[in-house]
């Protein structure tokens, strides 16, 4: 047996043993990831603007 052969087959045996999620699952997960992607979004822009105010006044803005 060829070793792409042999790579593919190991790869399609190790793919059956995943625990794939349920399309429910699948989805919780992803609006779980754009609210929390958007609220540290959110943070680091409340900081960004928060020191640029700072880095103003401070430069005589």
């Amino acid at each position: 047996m060829s070793r792409i052969q042999r790579f593919v087959q190991d790869s399609w045996q190790e793919l059956q043993k995943v625990n794939w999620p349920t399309p429910q699952q699948a989805r919780n997960l992803t609006i779980l990831v754009l609210v929390v992607s958007g609220a540290v979004a959110l943070y680091i822009a409340a900081f960004d603007t928060l020191f640029a105010v700072i880095a103003k006044q401070l430069n005589g803005g």
